[in-house]
Formats: C-alpha cells, structure tokens, sequence
C-alpha cells in the first residue's frame, strides 16, 4: 500500500506542475481524483484487517469523527461499525468492501480514467496540445510528435518499473517496516480493546490530512472566521459583481460564521480533513494561467509549487508526531496554506509574465 500511495502521490504531482487537469482533460483528472478518493477507502478498510493495536485504534478514531456529524452522526457512526465499538461485525463488513465492493468500484473509475484518456491523449511537459485540430499532422492524418505506444512508451514503463522493483523490494528485504512508517511496531500487538496505544496516527499517506484535521481547535475556528469575513468583503468591495451577487456573498458569510460558532470545531475538522481532498475535483476551474506547464510559467510559481510541496510534508511529519503547542501552530498555519494555494489560485496564477508556448513539443538528446 505504501509503495502504491508513493506512484499514486507522483503522478498527481506531475499532473499539477504540467497541468493535466487544463482543457481538455478535464474529465481525465476528475476521474483520477476519484481513484484517489476510493483508494483512501480501499487502504482505510484494508488498515483494519490485520486487527493491531494500530488498526483497532485507528479505525475506533476515524469512525468516531463521523459522530461529530450534527444530528446525524451518532446514528451514522453504528452503521458503519454495526455495534457500539468496533468488533466482528466492523471486520467483517471492512473486508467485504475491501475484497470486493471497492475494488469493483476502483475497476470501472480505472477504465473510465483511461477511456477518457484515450479521446484527449497524453500530456505532455510542454503542455503543447498534439492531437488536437490546429496540431501539426504528417500525410497521413497522424500527429508529427506523437509515437506509437509500442515499442516507445512500453520499453520507457519497463525501464521506469525496473527502477522501482530495485527500490520496492530493497525495502521488502531490508526494512520491511521502514522505522514504523510502512509498518506500525504497534501493528505487531493484536488488538486489545482494554489498552489504548500512547499515541494513535494513521499510515503516513493520510497523515497530511489528519494533520489539517487536528490543526481545527476552537482557537482555530476563530481565524477561519475571520478567512471567511475577509473573503466576503473582498467580494462586496473589491469584485465587480451585480449587487445580488454581493448580497449572496454577505448571507451566505453570516451563515457560515453563525455555524461555525454553533457547531463543535470537532465537526469542522472533518469538514476541513474531507475538503482537503474534495478540493482537488475543482483544480481544471480554479487555475486561470494563461499557459499549462510549470516549463512556461513565472519563475516564482515554481518556488510556490515548491513551498506547496514542503508544507505538504511538513504536514504529513507531524500528522505522525504526538500533539504538541508547536506543531499544533505550525499544522494551522500549514492548513491555510494548504488550503489558501487552491483558493487563490484563480488569482495568483494569472499574475507575472508567462514564457513563449513553443507550437510543437520540444526534445533534447541526452
């Protein structure tokens, strides 16, 4: 699962610096988000199957913030575990979805993902557009810098596999649990109901998100407050929207800052955890920049890609760390940043001056 959470988190990071997710394949990333959001599921359940002190815990833990849900959660929760604490019942219907459900699932978004795949075609670090109908074609109809699948990207794929079998079982062989984060030490200690581990943290591919998720304190709620209030002025002061638009903008900010003070920062954790990843579905429609690729954007993007990257596993190292005052402040701070990089990207991304798009894609012998 760790090795599969490493490919899956590289791929979506190539797709973010060379924009796969622009026009046209829009489509294509909404899907792959997708794959990412029901492989959370399929390793989240599949957590649960060994029955180690970690996996009893953690999915006590992560079940008990659907509770947090107002009116509903308590109800919603025993659902989930089919008794009042997870035991057989959790297990049982863990494996079914891991065995079965999910994965039939995950097997239809995959063929989707590559149907989808297959009408636009590839991208491209160039972020030129070959297939399209301004692309340059030979006499023949085929794009000039298109390459058959065989024997071009298949020979590339086994070269690319070759190396991460070298990596993939060097860590099977040689350090299995990699310091307790492929494999939790606690994991090796069936589970025991009666006796709660010191410290409780997931696998380290959700430790990002449990770290936004315990970043919201009560303290916390106050400058999301504020967030809000400043983003409602923004639009009512700054924008040039009709004066309908605004009103929305001021009762739909009252709305949210009256709940946010009625309803337990618990529930907005969830909230914050789950937008985390509901928040990349929209990346095609929030970036405005006039070209794709990382290649031809300013300078300084690529720095704030950088940053973005950094504060992404600053993230994950404390969502593995017990709670302390410092990295609950640097968690927060992480969070709106987090969150700040998608929702000020229709701005910021349009800002500075953008290199010339070469009309073909480029190539350079090694």
């Amino acid at each position: 699962a760790s090795a599969f959470f490493v490919v899956v988190y590289l791929h979506m990071f190539r797709g973010l610096i060379y924009g796969s997710y622009r026009k046209p394949r829009e489509l294509v990333w909404i899907f792959g988000c997708a794959i990412f959001l029901c492989l959370m599921a399929e390793a989240f359940m599949g957590y649960l199957l060994p029955w180690g002190q970690m996996s009893y815990w953690g999915a006590q833990v992560i079940v008990n913030l659907f509770a947090a849900i107002p009116f509903i959660g308590p109800d919603l929760a025993l659902l989930i575990r089919g008794d009042f604490v997870v035991g057989d019942a959790t297990l049982n219907r863990f494996f079914s979805f891991h065995v079965i459900a999910v994965p039939l699932v995950l097997l239809g978004l995959v063929v989707a993902h590559l149907l989808a795949l297959h009408d636009v075609g590839s991208n491209n670090p160039d972020g030129v557009e070959i297939k399209g109908p301004q692309a340059p074609k030979d006499a023949n109809g085929k794009p000039l810098d298109g390459v058959p699948f065989h024997p071009y990207y298949t020979v590339h794929d086994i070269f690319a596999l070759s190396m991460f079998l070298m990596a993939f079982t060097a860590v099977v062989f040689f350090a299995p649990e990699f310091g307790g984060y492929f494999l939790e030490y606690n994991n090796f200690i069936p589970a025991d109901p009666l006796v709660t581990p010191l410290h409780i943290a997931p696998v380290w591919y959700f430790t990002p998100f449990y770290s936004m998720l315990r970043a919201i304190t009560s303290e916390m709620m106050y400058a999301l407050i504020l967030c809000v209030v400043g983003a409602a002025a923004f639009g009512v002061f700054k924008a040039k929207l009709p004066s309908f638009v605004k009103i929305g903008i001021v009762g739909a900010a009252v709305v949210a800052c009256a709940l946010m003070l009625a309803i337990d920062a618990k529930f907005w954790g969830v909230v914050v955890m789950g937008g985390a990843v509901i928040i990349l579905f929209f990346l095609p429609w929030l970036d405005f920049s006039p070209v794709k690729s990382i290649r031809y954007r300013p300078d300084w993007h690529k720095y704030l890609y950088g940053i973005f990257v950094i504060n992404f596993l600053i993230l994950g190292y404390l969502g593995v760390q017990p709670p302390s005052p410092l990295g609950e402040r640097v968690s927060q701070v992480g969070t709106l940043f987090y969150f700040g990089f998608f929702l000020l990207m229709p701005w910021w991304s349009r800002i500075g001056a953008t290199k010339p798009v070469p009309d073909r894609v480029t190539f350079v012998a090694h």
